[in-house]
């Protein structure tokens, strides 16, 4: 009997064990569709996520960044303008925090839309930039046509529109460029929650592939 009660208390040990160092894995977010095809004879179906799709926009040195840009990197997207009065400057206070924890990893980007390219120039974006004390190219703030800017905006699933119009939220994408996570970006708490997801995020096996 003593034995029984061991070889059980062993087992629960181990199941104990095993569940605490189990790889928390974070949601992929936004809309999905199943594509089911034949494969050796046999019904297969894949899930299919919503990403980011195709864009080209320029940064604050002048240069192009597109989707491709991105390949092999997690990043955070929000959408701003530089005179925003409101919640632009506590967003990119807060995104600060999440820049300076990360600004040494190759892997990582920040990416900041303009919703008003007609002020921000590239000029007008690289003096805000130096203004936060940005260097490298690790947090990029990008400029582009204001129809596209929207448009990429809903994929992003954030409001960006006419009168300046835009949402607060910092977007966390992967590498495979699918939707990991959405923050309040005026809210501390929300964007060191963010910056705890994107540890988890760079520990998730699938991340260690550059797509």
């Amino acid at each position: 009997m003593r034995n029984l009660f061991y070889a059980l208390l062993c087992v629960l040990t181990i199941s104990a064990c095993s569940n605490n160092t189990s790889q928390k894995v974070l949601p992929i977010l936004g809309n999905r569709e199943a594509d089911t095809k034949t494969v050796d004879g046999k019904t297969v179906t894949d899930t299919i996520y919503q990403t980011i799709p195709k864009f080209n926009f320029i940064n604050q040195y002048g240069d192009s960044v597109t989707n491709k840009t991105l390949d092999g990197n997690i990043y955070v997207a929000e959408f701003f303008f530089t005179t925003c009065p409101s919640i632009c400057p506590i967003m990119n206070r807060n995104m600060l925090n999440v820049y300076k924890e990360f600004k040494n990893v190759g892997d990582f980007k920040i990416l900041s839309y303009t919703i008003d390219p007609k002020h921000d120039s590239v000029a007008v974006l690289k003096k805000y930039a130096d203004n936060l004390g940005i260097t490298g190219k690790n947090w990029l703030f990008l400029q582009g046509k204001k129809d596209e800017t929207y448009k990429l905006a809903k994929n992003y699933m954030v409001e960006a529109r006419e009168g300046n119009v835009h949402d607060g939220y910092f977007i966390l994408i992967d590498k495979q460029k699918r939707i990991r996570g959405s923050y309040l970006g005026t809210d501390p708490n929300e964007v060191t929650k963010m910056i705890a997801d994107i540890k988890t995020l760079q520990a998730d096996p699938a991340q260690t592939i550059a797509q």
